[in-house]
């Protein structure tokens, strides 16, 4: 038995998304077309995007169950997500992506064995590491989207917005003050 293993990886990601959800929510639609700098993407290209990229990880590991990627057209995958990406959508839309998106993916998580997750993937010639598991694949967007949720919590900051884990923090810090004053006297 692993310490982290299918269900870990499903409630983790899940939790992840939960914030995306909540910082999604707290930013006005009228500031999702908002670029933080030229080239960047809006606001509701950047939620779009880590709404719909988990499904290059579905395609991989759940829809094709490929053990090489020697060969694989990431360009076409990329490409179609992309298209996906760029359609125009509410708030409300981008929301219902993310709910969505993000259940389907912790569903197919929480579904998995550890011989699964330990599953060697052959990478192409001159990648390094040439072989990853599963398992660490699998982690990765997770990781892709705590990346980009962190831009958008600077992107909150441009807006004027303290981030919901910023605000929790900074309660919990006055209550552990407040605690230890009252012990204090």
């Amino acid at each position: 038995m692993t310490y982290y293993g299918a269900s870990e990886l499903a409630r983790s990601f899940q939790t992840v998304r939960a914030n995306t959800i909540q910082i999604a929510e707290e930013i006005p639609e009228d500031s999702y077309g908002f670029r933080p700098a030229e080239g960047s993407r809006s606001i509701a290209e950047l939620l779009a995007h880590i709404a719909l990229m988990p499904r290059a990880a579905e395609k991989i590991h759940f829809t094709d169950h490929l053990h090489t990627l020697v060969g694989f057209d990431f360009f076409g995958l990329m490409g179609a997500l992309h298209a996906d990406m760029m359609k125009p959508r509410s708030k409300a839309e981008i929301l219902d992506l993310l709910r969505t998106e993000g259940e389907k993916f912790a569903t197919l998580l929480d579904g998995v064995t550890e011989e699964f997750l330990a599953e060697q993937i052959e990478y192409p010639a001159g990648m390094n590491p040439p072989f990853k598991s599963r398992f660490e694949m699998l982690i990765s967007p997770k990781e892709h989207e705590m990346h980009h949720r962190a831009q958008l919590m600077v992107i909150q900051r441009l807006l004027g917005v303290t981030p919901h884990l910023t605000r929790h923090m900074e309660e919990r810090i006055a209550q552990m003050r407040a605690a230890a004053a009252a012990q204090a006297r």
